[in-house]
């Protein structure tokens, strides 16, 4: 199920998701500070690097 699974193990089928799907879980992330391991974040970058947008900002949630 990808529910139980981070980026390091599973990605969108579509690749033109992938920067969408990293963007989102990236600021979902940030904003309620929730933990990750190190796999995550390095599955991700790799996923950004070929993205054309970038995250500037996020709110911390309360």
């Amino acid at each position: 199920m990808k529910a139980d699974r981070d980026p390091a193990e599973w990605m969108p089928p579509l690749p033109q998701a992938h920067c969408r799907y990293a963007g989102e879980r990236t600021t979902t992330k940030l904003c309620w500070g929730l933990a990750t391991d190190q796999a995550e974040p390095d599955a991700l970058k790799v996923c950004v690097e070929a993205c054309e947008t970038t995250i500037d900002h996020y709110t911390p949630a309360p």
